[in-house]
C-alpha cells in the first residue's frame, strides 16, 4: 500500500473543510472505523489532555492508514522526544499547542519534515508505505508533502507574532485555540467576546496571506463553527469522543428520567 495522499489534506487542497474528531477517552482501533464510518477526515488524538500512551496511538494510526482517516496527535511541545516515533510509526500530522514565536513554529516543523524542509530523521519501514520497500527519495518526497504541522494559537503572544508564524515554510495549518487564548486574556469561556471575532479574523487573514490552512478549536457551537468555515476555515475538530458520549448519554437517560 502507498500513502498518497493524506485524507485531511485532500480535503483542503480540494478546498472544502477538512472535520476532525477529537480522541480522549478511546482506547482502541475501534474509535477509529466509528469515526471514519461517520464521516470524520481526521482524528485530533490528545496526547496533552490524556492519560492516552503512546502505544495506543499507534494502534489507532495504524488501523486509521489503511482506513483512510487520517491520525493526527496533539503532543506537549515542539521539542517532544515521541514527534519522530509517533511519525514513524503511522501518525500522518502533529498538532503544536500553543505556539508563539516564528522560532518556535520552525522548531515544529524541523521536527516533522525532513530537508531540505526540516530536520526530521530518516528511517525505514514505514507503515505509510504498507512497510513494502520503497525509495527513500520517494519516501521523503510524499512524507514531507502529507504530513500535516499544525501550530496551535493561544496566547496574546502566538496572536501578536500570527503573520511570521503562518509565514514559517513546512507549516500547513494555523489553529486558533480558542478557549487556552481566552485563558490567556482573562476572559474564561466569554466566546462572544469580540477578542474571539478579532482573533478569527486574524488567522483567517494570516493563512490568506500565506497560503496556509486556517484552524478553529475552542468555539464547539454549530453556529461558530459553521461560521469559521464559510469565511474560508477549513481545519475543523468538532467535538471529543468525551463529549458526545456524555451529552448523547445524558440527553436519554433525562428522557427516561422524566
Amino acid at each position: 500500500m502507498d500513502l498518497y495522499c493524506n485524507p485531511a489534506l485532500a480535503r483542503m487542497r480540494a478546498g472544502e473543510a477538512a472535520i476532525g474528531l477529537a480522541i480522549r477517552m478511546s482506547r482502541s482501533g475501534e474509535i477509529v472505523l466509528l469515526a471514519k464510518s461517520l464521516g470524520y477526515d481526521f482524528l485530533f488524538i490528545d496526547m496533552q489532555h490524556s492519560g492516552i500512551s503512546i502505544e495506543t496511538t499507534v494502534e489507532m494510526c495504524l488501523t486509521a492508514l489503511p482506513a483512510g482517516i487520517a491520525p493526527l496527535v496533539r503532543l506537549p511541545g515542539s521539542n517532544n522526544l515521541d514527534i519522530g516515533r509517533l511519525l514513524d510509526a503511522g501518525a500522518m500530522g502533529i498538532i503544536f499547542p500553543s505556539v508563539g514565536t516564528p522560532a518556535e513554529a520552525k522548531e515544529a516543523v524541523d521536527a516533522c519534515k525532513f530537508a531540505p524542509i526540516g530536520r526530521r530523521s530518516v528511517g525505514g519501514g514505514y507503515p505509510h508505505f504498507g512497510f513494502e520497500t520503497t525509495p527513500i527519495g520517494n519516501v521523503v518526497e510524499k512524507l514531507n508533502r502529507e504530513t500535516i504541522v499544525v501550530c496551535m494559537i493561544e496566547t496574546r503572544e502566538g496572536l501578536e507574532n500570527i503573520d511570521a508564524i503562518a509565514a514559517v515554510d513546512g507549516v500547513d495549518v494555523v489553529h486558533l485555540g480558542a478557549n487556552d487564548l481566552l485563558a490567556d486574556l482573562g476572559l474564561h469561556g466569554e466566546f462572544d467576546h469580540p477578542a474571539v471575532e478579532e482573533a478569527v479574523d486574524a488567522v483567517l487573514s494570516a493563512c490568506k496571506r500565506h497560503g496556509k490552512f486556517a484552524g478553529l478549536g475552542g468555539d464547539k457551537t454549530p453556529k461558530g463553527q459553521m461560521k469559521f468555515i464559510n469565511n474560508g476555515g477549513l481545519f475543523m475538530s468538532t467535538h471529543s469522543d468525551y463529549h458526545y458520549i456524555s451529552t448523547g448519554a445524558k440527553a436519554h437517560i433525562s428522557q427516561l428520567r422524566s
